[in-house]
């Protein structure tokens, strides 16, 4: 069956140029096949503005993504969603209603960002949450209420999967290798829309149409594995089509299990490749030479797919790279730019320390983004990036050509003579000859904005690589655009230090940390930063920190009167390199008498309830309930987390559950045991029971 494929990128003119049409039938027997993005074409480069509010996507279309080549822009779920104290970020998935008016902005705001990035010529896609409602009752952003989780202005019970359909006690997805689950039972609770019934997909048929009429032009399918590919194709034949007088682009999220595959979906759409950004994971904290077998390494095939660094989930489960990562992060995405191979997309969103952490807002609300203000990690607009879209869209077509192996931390390649690029992941700078493919002369390298050049003679040319950078050319007079000043990524000179601290504490008194180095205060307790309670007891926190420097840091308390507690223990050492760090610690515990336990537990919770791990020893409360470590839902069932208790230690310790109102369910069974060593990385395989 044929492929029809937009081009990727709109035409700067009054009107849209229409890309092939792909005629979609109603009622249809085979999957009919979604417009695809061209891989291979200028201008398919999508920018990732994850829950941005419109007007600032809006803005970044007209003055960064346009200007820079972006093809398209990648945008949160525009529909009313559940609104609760918290305003985690997975509200958004949650859907009330299919009213445009959002925690990001009104429809009429949602309107105008569309047709400020069509200015720009820039494509929008949405995020589409068609597979589920909301499991949460209560008030959405257009003030929907919503009392049962099966009754809202769009669908009553019967257009849910029930217990006919789905095999389980409580209607919960338990076995992920069960097709039959997997596709007919809730997600984590979430209530399932039966997508075979033809009302629930002219429902949702309709829902992506009002977004159509508006001018969006495609849709990435949320949890699409939870719904049948022939019900996918069966809404994508009651599409209308795009305002070009195209078929949308869908993309699809098939996360990585035993059923279904991937390829299962190819006849509906693009898939998001998941391996493509496990192998990044891996080549960057790894060898990068293991990148000159990518295509054979068991990823997605380039013209099904839709590759990525990192997302929401990945960055936040700790499965792929996060800004966390510093400059070897964003090494990787210049990699995925240089490569030829399926569409890629940058990310940019809020930078975090906690997993369920909200966007910053007002009242949900979510607010303008700041690239500047430290808030948001917005690696669209670096230099580099920039160069690198620039980079991308000038060799188009071209074959990858030239690849050589300077060592596990230095690679080069070219494009078929259209461009060069090499990067270095090591921790120095790197000095190579390379075989560019180049025609003769001088070149500037789009990494830095073209402040440096490299000179090709005789189709060769000596290069410097900078620690955790790249060197990159394709034009003598390549001019930088946008991101010229280094705003979104960082300017490498500074990175990322992530502080949690275990402190239990009374109310009004806070925890905080103080250090050598001016970005820790210089040891004024006046000066010291302040750790967020969001996951208390563990208090968290992010500092940027000089790069490949030694410091040495405390915790201190401090109440509302201002008295100040020091821990009792040496002050903590530590050292920087180019990337990210993290640093786990744990009151009053010295870190040369300490180690560290990862407690997994595997246990199902409804919605707004979550699991704990606590404890004989005060790192893990003392028994206290209140001060019980709540554990990561990342990997759900599995929650776990990294705990520091003392070395050479026997301690007993129990999993309990928490609901919104604080109310505690202990786990069955007697207390459970453990005995440290005196060496780290010890972990518990537990199941509730």
């Amino acid at each position: 069956m044929s492929r029809h494929r937009p081009p990727g990128v709109l035409r700067r003119t009054a009107t849209a140029a229409a890309a092939g049409a792909l005629a979609l039938a109603g009622a249809i027997a085979l999957p009919a096949p979604a417009a695809q993005a061209d891989t291979t074409a200028k201008g398919d480069v999508i920018a990732n503005l994850w829950e941005w509010n419109w007007d600032s996507v809006a803005a970044e279309c007209t003055s960064v993504l346009g200007p820079a080549g972006y093809g398209a822009v990648q945008v949160a779920p525009p529909e009313e969603s559940l609104k609760q104290s918290s305003y985690y970020w997975w509200d958004v998935y949650q859907p009330y209603s299919y009213s445009l008016n959002s925690r990001f902005g009104s429809q009429a705001k949602f309107s105008a960002m569309i047709t400020a990035c069509h200015k720009a010529g820039v494509k929008v896609y949405t995020d589409a949450v068609i597979n589920h409602t909301a499991a949460q009752t209560g008030t959405g952003y257009d003030g929907t209420t919503i009392t049962s989780k099966y009754s809202t202005p769009d669908w009553s019970r019967t257009d849910y999967h029930d217990s006919s359909e789905c095999p389980t006690s409580d209607l919960t997805i338990q076995d992920y290798s069960n097709l039959t689950q997997v596709q007919n039972c809730e997600l984590l609770g979430l209530p399932d829309l039966k997508t075979e019934s033809d009302t629930v997909r002219a429902g949702l048929a309709n829902y992506l149409n009002s977004q159509l009429a508006l001018g969006v032009d495609g849709f990435r399918i949320d949890a699409a594995k939870h719904i049948p590919e022939t019900d996918i194709a069966a809404i994508e034949g009651k599409l209308t089509n795009t305002t070009a007088g195209s078929a949308p682009y869908v993309f699809q999220e098939i996360y990585p299990g035993a059923t279904p595959q991937p390829s299962d979906y190819y006849g509906t759409g693009d898939v998001l490749d998941f391996s493509y950004a496990g192998k990044m994971k891996s080549a960057f904290q790894g060898n990068v030479s293991d990148l000159a077998s990518l295509s054979s390494s068991g990823i997605l095939p380039a013209a099904d797919s839709v590759s990525f660094v990192t997302n929401h989930d990945t960055e936040r489960n700790g499965t792929d790279m996060s800004y966390k990562d510093g400059d070897t992060y964003k090494l990787a995405n210049l990699f995925q730019l240089a490569y030829k191979w399926s569409t890629p997309t940058v990310y940019a969103s809020w930078e975090w320390t906690q997993s369920d952490q909200a966007p910053p807002n007002s009242s949900g609300f979510v607010t303008n983004t700041d690239c500047a203000g430290g808030a948001w990690y917005c690696l669209d607009r670096d230099t580099a990036v920039v160069g690198m879209v620039a980079w991308h869209n000038a060799t188009d077509t071209a074959a990858v050509s030239d690849w050589q192996t300077m060592s596990s931390s230095v690679i080069g390649f070219g494009r078929s003579g259209k461009g060069f690029f090499a990067l270095n992941n090591g921790t120095s700078s790197a000095t190579y000859t390379f075989t560019t493919g180049m025609a003769d002369g001088t070149y500037a390298n789009v990494i830095d904005g073209g402040r440096t050049t490299v000179t090709v003679s005789g189709g060769s040319a000596s290069i410097t690589v900078p620690a955790k950078s790249a060197v990159a050319f394709y034009n003598s007079s390549y001019t930088c655009t946008v991101g010229c000043s280094d705003a979104g990524g960082g300017s490498g000179d500074t990175v990322n230090a992530t502080f949690n601290e275990y402190a239990s504490t009374t109310s009004g008194t806070n925890v905080y940390v103080v250090g050598s180095i001016a970005a820790l205060g210089g040891w004024d307790t006046s000066k010291a930063i302040q750790l967020s309670s969001s996951g208390y007891p563990i208090w968290s926190g992010e500092v940027s920190v000089p790069v490949n420097t030694s410091f040495t840091y405390k915790f201190i308390k401090k109440d509302s009167s201002g008295n100040v507690t020091w821990e009792s223990n040496a002050n903590r050492s530590t050292a920087t390199t180019t990337s990210a760090l993290s640093l786990n610690n744990s009151w009053n515990v010295a870190d040369a008498d300490a180690t560290d336990v990862t407690f997994n537990e595997n246990a199902t919770t409804d919605w707004g309830t979550n699991v704990y791990v606590t404890g004989s020893v005060p790192s893990l409360g003392s028994w206290n309930t209140a001060d019980a470590i709540p554990l990561s839902s990342a990997s759900y069932p599995n929650w776990s987390r990294l705990v520091i208790v003392p070395k050479s230690t026997s301690f007993t310790y129990k999993y309990l559950k928490k609901d919104g109102s604080g109310n505690v369910t202990w786990e069955s069974g007697t207390n459970r045991s453990y005995t440290t060593g005196s060496s780290s990385g010890y972990t518990t395989s537990d199941t509730w029971k």
